[in-house]
């Protein structure tokens, strides 16, 4: 599968633009503020249906316009597939596939599968556990649309009980058997979320401290674990025994909204002990694995997005992760990078075809 046009209009600071692509390796050049991230961002957003550094659609975009369009043609299974999104301000977002809208975005998840290396990861390690939850479901989604349609219909689910607990408590009522309808609706959906993940991350830390170990020649352990409350007791127990407390938060404390990946390096955590390059040299493994995995799983290589890649890592482990990519497993590669004679001399290196785009220039 790769990417062969894109065309943009109104998105972000980019008024209009069409691409062609090589199959292999396209790198962005210029200075900062032309655009490299956001051209990187609109693939992103073909394939999710969001943008990754900014989920508010109307914020995509550009100043003083109405609307913007997001068009990429691809190759994938030997046919062409046009993919385009639209968005109005004010209006719901449109996304379709050779020319038929899609109902739900939702459909589309997994479809034209990507990882996306970002010196915006960092927030995997320094932030809270709802990042790191979101990497899980993220890539659990783009490969079992059944797993994703599990999770949306949990979160509406939770929504609806703490809504019931507010209500409750300004309302200075309560009504246990309405209450139970949403946990026994819960309990449902979360034992088969805390199920997957569990079996996610029991095939994925293995390629995770893999990739780690290349990258880092083994020089430290790294591992990554699940911290659930459901591995110890049921979620129709736990929400049983927390309900005084959900009473007075008025919000639901227990439950796979709560659970988190513990990230370690020689048995301790990689937030506190974990050097800078050690940080990195995880975040990378991470994505790393997360290509592994996707892979393993759909049989089509994900598409690879490298943003300002030479800001998150040294010229040796930048040049590092291109060798490792020069390999048939991997599929189409896109970089952005602010110095034109610094990529080249990094993708000469492999004997790839490449293509550079320097949007100082265009």
């Amino acid at each position: 599968m790769h990417l062969k046009t894109l065309s943009l209009l109104n998105y972000k600071n980019i008024e209009s633009k069409k691409l062609d692509f090589d199959p292999r390796i396209n790198c962005f050049v210029g200075n900062n503020g032309v655009g490299k991230t956001n051209v990187l961002d609109a693939i992103y957003h073909l394939s999710f249906g969001k943008s990754y550094f900014n989920p508010i659609t109307s914020q995509n975009i550009k100043h003083d316009c109405d609307f913007f369009m997001l068009e990429g043609l691809y190759e994938r299974n030997e046919r062409d597939e046009k993919v385009a999104i639209s968005a109005k301000r004010s209006t719901k977002k449109k996304l379709s596939k050779n020319g038929k809208e899609l109902e739900k975005i939702s459909e589309h998840i997994g479809f034209l599968p990507l990882v996306i290396i970002s010196p915006a990861d960092n927030d995997l390690i320094s932030e809270g556990s709802l990042v790191r939850r979101k990497f899980v479901d993220g890539v659990l989604s783009q490969t079992n649309p059944e797993y994703l349609q599990t999770l949306l219909n949990y979160n509406k689910t939770l929504s609806q009980r703490n809504a019931l607990l507010k209500y409750f408590a300004a309302n200075h009522t309560f009504d246990k058997d309405n209450l139970e309808i949403y946990n026994e609706q819960l309990v449902a959906l979360g034992e088969y979320i805390h199920a997957k993940r569990t079996a996610f991350v029991a095939v994925f830390a293995p390629l995770l401290v893999k990739r780690y170990n290349y990258l880092s020649q083994s020089k430290e352990s790294i591992d990554l674990s699940y911290n659930s409350k459901l591995h110890e007791n049921s979620l129709a127990e736990l929400l049983k025994v927390q309900l005084p407390k959900d009473r007075v938060l008025q919000h639901t404390s227990v439950g796979v909204h709560k659970d988190d990946l513990l990230f370690t390096i020689d048995g301790y955590p990689i937030k506190k002990f974990g050097s800078q390059g050690q940080q990195k040299s995880f975040l990378i493994a991470l994505k790393l694995a997360q290509f592994d995995f996707l892979l393993d799983t759909n049989q089509t290589a994900p598409i690879i997005l490298l943003d300002d890649i030479f800001d998150k890592l040294d010229e040796h482990r930048v040049t590092q992760l291109i060798q490792l990519v020069d390999d048939a497993a991997f599929g189409q590669i896109f970089v952005s990078d602010t110095n034109q004679d610094r990529t080249e001399k990094v993708v000469k290196t492999i004997s790839q075809s490449y293509k550079i785009f320097n949007l100082n220039h265009e």
